[in-house]
């Protein structure tokens, strides 16, 4: 099937606000009688239950954690981009929409970024009226620092804590609602199946994660937010409970998943240090624009104090590979530049996998204090961490699983291929292409969340009646005997290994065959062996407890289910698409200098795949890519 994502024509620059324009509304009377289901309440979902309940609607909350507060979102440090252009250093929504169309490797849609890029300034508005403390200079004015895959000064920030300084300015924008009553908050909930009635979503059942009760709830729209899948990988920079399990609940029951090949591995984490970990810990991009990263130039000097290593024998390889941009390079070719060193054993710290992060010479140039303001407690969790002293020795940080470029499909008005289901911030496939730039997922989170989705929720809702479902429907009676079976399946196994335990090596396989570096042998070995692996699990997994409690290993088990089944659908992805581009970087496919090689005359669309159901093919949906406001061209940072 070719996909339509129904983005507009005519010229880009208006593109948005003739959609607007021309889509259907609903009066604020008839707002009153319609009920949207939000699940997730980080950015893009506070952001949108918030708007949503302010326009009128019915909006009923959805989180899994105790407080709407501790979204994943607060985990974002460095900044949010916006094209504002305070520092006059020749920015713009233009150059915004350019930098975002090549960051992703020319693989994402041009409309879509457009309007990101026009949307951005008004976030910033949104942020500061809400009180968010954005960093500011000397004179009172909002402050700006640098990004990879920019050269200019775009990202607004809090300190290292922006996502946390953002989500708490959504929070109480949805806490206004919850007292007014346009919202009902449900937290400690799990969404495990989507409500779907004659092909169009229209609920969702989720287990009360305190009570172990199984409850349904109707809606005449569904709007899933709820983040990515990364912890595929076992060890990722997200939180434990990050999954894949609404979206791919969701994909189960028909909606499309769209390039879950790409993943974006981060180049500025903490190196792992055994296998007693449990996650990984980030540390902002923010960090290169003051810290330079370098490896010694002779192997023989990996085992001595950084201090101890003269100038001379440092090899500060993104300054030297990539001039115009340095250690500002995106991503992904930043992480795969810290991995050749490594491999080329010029790693440093226990186990090899590390490269510097070092700050001497910005305090040498601006002084202690200043880096203190801009980064202090980036460099008091690193120091908690490592108990090593990063104004006194170079950091140490290595590549990790972080985020999900892919995530379910969706059309120009964010609705899924299943009406009614509407999908924002990471969950979509949106916006970032094969690559995500730094910065740019709180800058989607809250566009999807504050200004895109009460537009075209509206121009869905305007064509249904609305309560015609609810749910006593059979379809919900049938949802909620499914999930008490997976559950009582899960519960009555018992087996011999611990869901960590496999989770685990599931991770190793994925990481090992299909992270940073993926071949065609390394994909048909992590193909063949996803279903052993799986096979123990449902054979052999131990989850103790019952279902009438708190019970996190069920929670765990149920989430790795889901993994085991979209690790397939990912690999054949990555196997399917015979180039590189951004964070899929096939072996095969380079050019003589180790960069990433696209092949723009096969591969240029988005490949949406539709779930056959265990065991059966999965079926590849194609929705060409058209560049007609930037050029196709071969991506260089150099």
């Amino acid at each position: 099937m070719i996909l339509d994502g129904k983005c507009p024509t005519g010229p880009i620059e208006t593109s948005w606000d003739r959609h607007r324009f021309e889509s259907k509304l609903v009066n604020p009377a008839n707002k009153r009688k319609f009920k949207v289901l939000v699940v997730g309440t980080g950015l893009a979902g506070g952001a949108a239950a918030a708007t949503l309940g302010e326009l009128g609607y019915n909006v009923e909350a959805f989180c899994y954690q105790d407080s709407a507060r501790r979204a994943h979102s607060i985990a974002a440090q460095g900044g949010i981009n916006a094209a504002k252009a305070y520092p006059n250093d020749g920015d713009s929504i233009y150059r915004l929409f350019y930098d975002t169309i090549k960051g992703g490797d020319f693989r994402a849609r041009e409309a879509d970024v457009w309007r990101l890029a026009q949307v951005s300034n008004n976030i910033i508005d949104q942020c500061v009226a809400q009180g968010v403390p954005f960093a500011r200079d000397y004179a009172g004015y909002l402050d700006n620092r640098s990004f990879g895959g920019a050269q200019v000064s775009r990202t607004f920030y809090a300190r290292g804590q922006t996502g946390q300084q953002l989500l708490i300015g959504a929070y109480q924008a949805l806490s206004r609602q919850v007292k007014a009553k346009t919202v009902k908050l449900f937290e400690r909930r799990e969404m495990l199946d989507l409500v779907v009635v004659d092909g169009v979503a229209k609920g969702i059942t989720c287990r009360n994660l305190v009570s172990g009760e199984i409850e349904s709830y109707w809606g005449d729209a569904v709007v899933l937010a709820t983040g990515g899948y990364v912890n595929v990988f076992y060890l990722s920079t997200n939180a434990m409970g990050c999954s894949v399990t609404a979206a791919w609940k969701a994909a189960r029951k028909g909606a499309y998943m769209a390039n879950p090949c790409y993943t974006q591995i981060h180049p500025t984490c903490i190196p792992q240090t055994g296998d007693h970990q449990s996650k990984l810990t980030l540390m902002s991009e923010s960090l290169r624009n003051d810290g330079r990263c370098w490896v010694p130039k002779k192997k023989a000097d990996c085992d001595k104090a950084p201090g101890d290593i003269p100038e001379g024998d440092r090899d500060y390889y993104l300054e030297r590979k990539y001039p115009s941009f340095g250690n500002l390079a995106p991503r992904d070719i930043a992480s795969r530049a810290a991995k050749e060193q490594c491999d080329d054993e010029r790693g440093v710290g226990p186990g090899k996998r590390g490269v510097y992060l070092d700050y001497q010479t910005a305090i040498d140039r601006v002084g202690e204090s200043t880096i203190r303001e801009r980064y202090g407690n980036l460099f008091q969790m690193y120091e908690k961490i490592t108990d090593e002293n990063a104004y006194k020795q170079p950091m140490r940080i290595y590549p990790a699983p972080h985020y999900s470029m892919g995530g379910l499909w969706v059309d120009y008005n964010c609705m899924s291929n299943v009406p009614g289901l509407f999908v924002l911030g990471e969950a979509n496939f949106s916006v970032h292409g094969a690559n995500r730039l730094g910065a740019s997922a709180l800058m989607q989170g809250l566009a999807d969340g504050y200004f895109v989705i009460p537009y075209t929720i509206g121009n869905y809702l305007a064509t249904v009646k609305p309560g015609v479902v609810k749910d006593d429907h059979p379809a919900f009676k049938k949802s909620v005997e499914e999930v008490k079976a997976q559950i009582k399946k899960l519960l009555s196994i018992n087996g011999k290994k611990t869901v960590s335990e496999l989770h685990r090596e599931l991770g190793k396989v994925m990481w090992e065959n299909v992270g940073m570096a993926r071949s065609d042998a390394s994909l048909k070995k992590a193909l063949k062996r996803i279903p052993q692996i799986r096979d123990e699990f449902w054979n052999n997994v131990k989850v103790t407890g019952n279902a009438d409690e708190t019970n996190q290993q069920l929670e765990n088990a149920g989430r790795l289910a889901d993994f085991l089944e979209f690790a397939e659908i990912m690999t054949k992805d990555a196997l399917h698409r015979e180039e590189s581009c951004g964070g899929h970087f096939r072996t095969e496919h380079q050019t003589d200098d180790g960069e990433a090689m696209r092949d723009d005359e096969n591969f240029t669309y988005v490949g949406a795949w539709e779930f056959k159901g265990v065991g059966k093919e999965p079926e590849l949906h194609k929705e060409p890519l058209k560049f007609e406001n930037v050029k196709l061209a071969v991506r260089s940072y150099k």
